[in-house]
């Protein structure tokens, strides 16, 4: 996992790279999300597991939490457009950045809150002694319970990213507007009718949160397995302090390897460890790429993919052992 994670890093600083391929297309990244989508809802109707993800996906699209981060995140992502940066040209770059971390933290949010609550309530309130009478297993339970998490965060990123999206094509315009760039507003009458300005420019500026927010729902669904996984065992409030503290370390793991290769061996055996435990999140930011408007590879958008599987997956083995032997009664 360790060397896969250096993999994945060398990969990123060949995002920046003067060579580097042709940008990520929306079509590419809305093809993924269609397949993820597909596959997420074969799950559901099609296993046992899928039973609990439905009605855990019901459960946190009720919560009042989900309903208030999602407008909350849309409203700053829409009010955010006219608040300057003071960064000249740079504008709308400095205000790509802040909304995927605003989405991030948002997301962070209702996948730490909702997986606390609705694993733990269920295992502590004796309702998942209900579900296990059935014809459903310890496993299949977990399983069920992540999937449905996933699709809620899927939902939430879809939502705030289609603002985001949307928000950005009206950004570029307004900032060129304000530059004396802009030929025309972004909504204008023309003969007589109601017409949007589609300037391919602003259109690919537009394009380029799009990798970004698919990195970002991987690296959630990161963060939804362990605090799924943990949940199966913890209360609610050391689940979000321990999940708090894997998201920072696991976006520090590359700064912590790299400053502890020197002679002290102590140091360095704890930060590899920390790298191959915990999950390196640093590869799933671009920031230095949305910045300088590189291209992302879509071979590095396939790579982070196939990492953020292959943790999920340990993750969901890990919740197998810790909820193997709870007691239920």
């Amino acid at each position: 996992m360790l060397d896969f994670t250096f993999f994945l890093a060398d990969q990123a600083s060949g995002v920046l790279a003067p060579d580097a391929p042709p940008n990520t297309s929306g079509i590419t990244i809305l093809l993924l999300l269609v397949g993820i989508v597909i596959m997420m809802a074969m799950a559901s109707l099609l296993t046992r597991a899928g039973v609990i993800a439905r009605a855990t996906l019901k459960e946190g699209i009720r919560n009042p939490v989900f309903i208030l981060a999602t407008l909350f995140i849309s409203m700053f992502t829409i009010a955010s457009i006219w608040i300057p940066f003071f960064a000249f040209k740079d504008e709308t770059k400095f205000y790509i950045q802040c909304g995927l971390a605003t989405i991030l933290m948002g997301g962070l949010v209702i996948a730490l809150w909702t997986s606390s609550t609705t694993v733990t309530d269920e295992i502590e309130g004796r309702t998942a002694m209900t579900l296990l009478s059935k014809p459903i297993n310890r496993r299949q339970f977990v399983v069920g319970k992540y999937l449905g998490l996933a699709q809620l965060v899927l939902l939430y990123v879809v939502i705030t990213g289609t603002t985001l999206f949307a928000s950005t094509y009206y950004k570029a315009k307004y900032d060129s507007r304000e530059s004396g760039a802009g030929s025309k507003d972004l909504f204008y009458m023309e003969d007589g009718l109601f017409s949007l300005s589609t300037n391919p420019e602003l259109l690919e500026m537009a394009t380029h949160t799009l990798p970004g927010l698919a990195l970002l729902y991987f690296e959630l669904a990161v963060i939804t397995s362990v605090s799924v996984a943990i949940a199966t065992r913890v209360p609610m409030m050391m689940n979000v302090v321990t999940c708090m503290t894997i998201f920072v370390i696991g976006h520090l793991t590359s700064v912590l390897v790299a400053s502890v290769l020197a002679d002290n061996v102590f140091l360095k055996f704890v930060a590899r460890l920390f790298a191959t435990v915990l999950p390196a999140l640093e590869v799933f930011s671009l920031d230095a790429a949305i910045a300088t408007l590189r291209p992302v590879p879509p071979e590095y958008i396939g790579y982070c993919m196939l990492y953020s599987a292959a943790y999920i997956t340990a993750m969901m083995c890990f919740g197998f052992l810790l909820f193997e032997d709870r007691d239920l009664a």
